[in-house]
């Protein structure tokens, strides 16, 4: 079908979620970052759109936010009215200079005794978890996957260990992960961001009386240009840094796990040389790019990759075609822990560049370190079933049979 643009003679909606869930999306931001990286789709469930898929376009535009703006949602299918009631005080849909002073506030919950306590809490609860899979011999590694960062970003925001099982089943409700039964229901996601929401307002209350080192405490005694941040910018943060921070992490578990299943050299080479393990983390960041698309709105007529953009468009950066750019990285489709790929966009570039990197770098560097030393063979345990989502790169079920390494002491 002929599109109008100038290289490719067939139509491609890149927001049709059909497309990631077959896989065959790796073959069209090939084709398209070869013959049209910024591309036009003129038809979609959305409307038109345009879509940037080379690592130096996207670059370029992630570092431009005085002409790429964030406030009109971060994602193609993103709910106008909610966006609207969260721009100017929700930091991943704010502008700088806004931006900046929200996630100053957010940044210096990260001191010294906190950032301790997080990886001490990683450790635990990683070894917990790989042990109780070996013990098991076979699972569903999304049940392994999804409790770690649920778990660090719940310590980090304040909320108390016991009710930690209570925000990891409402966080799962609510953000529509569909399970083995069928596919979320949007009534009682809405339940459950009713319920996420009351606990915020709870927790909000105790920290004004009782102030620790969390996000809350700082969030509630923060202020931004001489005024408090009122109670629905605390939570709408707290929301977007749940969200985000489960199910990036969550979702680079999953497929790095998946990776090494389908290539059990890089297993072993991973056991053999441990030292390889910063770099097999940067490599499962860059391959699984779990955060596929950042939606950008135009604030003025621009021009990118020869291409010309009018005011008011919508623009979707693509962090995962980016990271298979064949000019940035050699061989991009296969998985290679000995490459050292810092340049990967994974956790996007420039303003808006992830707030909880370090953390979920130490996260992944927690859980496959544990499964190295401990783990001496990963086993595909029953079939794989991918996401329906064009935002997300993650995986559903998992099923995998973990041998232990009988010949490692205690740890």
């Amino acid at each position: 079908m002929a599109t109008g643009n100038s290289g490719t003679e067939r139509a491609f909606d890149l927001s049709d979620p059909a497309l990631y869930e077959s896989g065959e999306a790796l073959a069209v931001w090939r084709e398209l970052r070869r013959t049209e990286p910024v591309y036009r789709v003129a038809k979609s469930a959305h409307g038109p759109f345009w879509a940037v898929l080379t690592h130096d376009l996207v670059t370029e535009a992630l570092a431009d936010p005085a002409t790429y703006s964030s406030t009109g949602g971060m994602r193609i299918d993103a709910d106008r009215t909610a966006t609207a009631a969260g721009t100017g005080k929700m930091m991943v849909i704010t502008d700088p200079p806004r931006h900046g002073k929200i996630r100053r506030i957010m940044a210096s919950a990260f001191t010294p005794p906190t950032v301790a306590r997080l990886r001490e809490t990683m450790r635990e609860i990683v070894v917990e978890l790989v042990e109780a899979a070996l013990d098991k011999g076979t699972c569903d590694f999304v049940e392994v996957a999804a409790r770690l960062p649920l778990a660090v970003i719940c310590d980090l925001l304040g909320v108390p260990r016991q009710d930690w099982d209570f925000m990891l089943s409402r966080t799962m409700t609510a953000f529509g992960v569909s399970t083995q039964s069928g596919p979320a229901d949007p009534s009682r996601a809405a339940v459950a961001h009713t319920e996420i929401f009351r606990y915020y307002e709870e927790l909000m209350a105790r920290r004004r009386r009782e102030p620790k080192d969390d996000i809350v405490s700082a969030l509630v005694r923060g202020r931004i240009d001489g005024k408090p941040i009122t109670s629905t910018e605390v939570v709408l943060n707290c929301n977007g840094l749940i969200s985000g921070g489960n199910e990036t992490t969550r979702h680079a578990t999953l497929g790095g796990v998946l990776a090494f299943l389908r290539s059990p050299p890089q297993w072993a080479l991973l056991r053999e040389n441990p030292g390889l393990l910063p770099s097999a983390i940067h490599e499962v960041l860059r391959y699984t790019s779990p955060a596929m698309h950042l939606l950008r709105t135009t604030t003025r007529n621009t021009e990118l990759g020869g291409r010309q953009l009018g005011a008011r468009e919508k623009v979707t950066l693509w962090l995962a075609s980016a990271n298979r750019d064949e000019r940035i990285f050699r061989d991009p489709d296969r998985f290679d822990i000995t490459r050292a790929p810092r340049r990967h966009l994974t956790f996007a570039h420039g303003p808006h560049h992830c707030i909880g990197s370090v953390l979920a770098t130490a996260e992944l560097t927690t859980m496959f370190g544990e499964l190295r030393d401990r783990v001496h063979r990963l086993e595909p345990a029953g079939p794989v079933r991918r996401m329906r989502s064009n935002l997300i790169g993650g995986i559903e079920s998992l099923p995998v049979t973990l041998v232990r390494d009988t010949t490692a002491g205690p740890r």
